[in-house]
């Protein structure tokens, strides 16, 4: 899986952005469960995950600050 870029980010709603916070959450526990087990392939895959979730989560600040 490849970074979401910002630009893509920020033309999602908020509904939209929690989902998507909601969903790399999910998928970044899954992920570091699967690595504590050995059966994680591409352990480069957590970091992307965990850079999404800091995106993500800026650009949702961002738009709680400028309302």
């Amino acid at each position: 899986m490849k970074p979401r870029k910002p630009s893509t980010i920020r033309e999602l709603s908020e509904i939209e952005l929690g989902d998507a916070m909601k969903e790399a959450a999910e998928t970044l526990a899954k992920q570091k469960f699967q690595h504590s087990l050995s059966q994680l392939h591409d352990s480069a895959y957590l970091k992307i995950l965990r850079k999404d979730i800091a995106r993500l989560k800026t650009i949702f600040n961002e738009r709680q600050r400028a309302k």
